[in-house]
Order: C-alpha cells, then sequence, then structure tokens
C-alpha cells in the first residue's frame, strides 16, 4: 500500500487500531532525518510530497511494517502535514504541525482523530531522503520517505 504525508504511523492495541502518521510524515515518534536533492534552496525545503515505508513499535514489542504518504504545506510560521499509512491490518490518516529548528530539521505534534492520538514528530532531511519519527499512544514508528 502506498504511504502518505509523512508522517503517519499506525498503532494499535487492546483490539484497537490506532493511527499515527508520521512520515512523511510525515512523519512524529522519535527523531528522524531526511533530505532532498536539488538546488540548495529546495534541498532545505520539506514542502511537498513524500512516500516511503518504515517501522512501527507497540508497547508490547511487537513489530509491523508500514508504507505512507505524507504532504508537506507551509502554514503561518511553519508547517502542516496531511500523511496516510497502512499496514497490513489497518489504514490511518492523520495530521501534524511542524516547526522549523534548523535548516534540516523539523519537530511538532501529531494528532489523529479515527483514534483520538497524539504524539511528538520528527522529521530530518538528508541528501534526498526525509526521515520521520514519532512517538505516541505508548508506541513508537520510524519511517524513510523519499519525494
Amino acid at each position: 500500500m502506498p504511504i502518505a504525508s509523512i508522517l503517519t504511523a499506525a498503532f494499535y492495541r487492546s483490539g484497537l487500531r490506532s493511527a499515527v502518521f508520521a512520515g512523511a510524515g510525515a512523519l512524529a515518534v522519535v527523531a528522524g532525518v531526511a533530505s532532498v536533492t536539488a538546488t540548495p534552496a529546495a534541498a532545505q525545503s520539506i514542502v511537498g510530497s513524500w512516500s516511503g515505508s518504515g517501522m512501527i513499535i507497540f508497547p508490547s514489542g511487537e513489530t509491523e511494517r508500514a508504507r505512507c504518504r505524507a504532504t508537506f504545506r507551509n502554514a503561518g510560521g511553519g508547517l502542516s502535514m496531511h500523511g496516510v499509512c497502512a499496514t497490513a491490518s489497518v489504514r490511518v490518516s492523520q495530521s501534524a504541525s511542524l516547526s522549523r529548528l534548523t535548516s534540516t530539521s523539523y519537530s511538532g505534534e501529531f494528532f489523529n482523530t479515527e483514534f483520538n492520538i497524539s504524539g511528538s514528530i520528527r522529521v530530518r532531511l538528508q541528501g534526498n531522503k526525509l526521515n520521520a519519527s514519532l512517538n505516541g499512544g505508548g508506541a513508537t514508528a520510524q519511517f524513510v520517505l523519499g519525494r
């Protein structure tokens, strides 16, 4: 399944599946790294669409692979993200608000309305990759996304 706006990861527990996006995410759960190859100005922007995959680690220690698509947009003084992630068992949508920390790193908060789960998201650009980490709902996720 395709992966959207980073930074969305899928989390579940107690028979209920909860979703956390992240990657592109976007990407939020743990610290991440990402980058874009282009002109120097473009290399410092995560604005646009990203897709890729990653791993979710549940509170039990159980893991599940996920694919995600994320779209980042300028929003006021920061960024907004909308992401969709899918595992073998669930597909979830999430949104996030991020602030730029450095020319290649961002952090913020994500929220999944379907499962009422929120948490932190970190994104880092490195070359043509975007690494996103999410932490929320007792689970963590790491995603690597590309353009």
